[in-house]
């Protein structure tokens, strides 16, 4: 997968074109609430879509002060997307759980025209 093109925005402009809820999230580096997002790829149990791997060149990785997760942003444009755990003994093939936020994705069919 190729790098995802730049997307430059001020604040503002992301306001006008974001939900507030999207805005929280993305901008803010917000969490929506347990067990209500959209998409669930392995049932890792803790409430928020999880994926074992991102996609190359889609994400950047950022260790969190605290030192025991790593926060995870859009390549393109910077947003928020959650946090990536590791080592907790999860049966994927990275023992990584990646928690992203319903609202920071949209997943679309390889075959589909977007």
């Amino acid at each position: 997968m190729t790098a995802p093109p730049s997307v430059q925005k001020s604040e503002e402009e992301w306001q006008a074109v974001l939900s507030p809820e999207q805005f929280r999230i993305l901008r803010q580096k917000g969490t929506e609430p347990k067990f209500t997002g959209e998409y669930d790829k392995f049932n890792s149990g803790c409430g928020w879509p999880a994926f074992y791997e991102g996609l190359p060149g889609a994400i950047n990785r950022s260790p969190d002060p605290d030192g025991r997760r790593t926060e995870i942003t859009c390549a393109a444009c910077g947003g928020h997307l959650g946090h990536v755990f590791k080592w907790e003994g999860t049966k994927v093939p990275t023992d990584e759980r990646h928690c992203v936020n319903s609202v920071s994705i949209k997943l679309v069919p390889e075959n589909s025209a977007s």
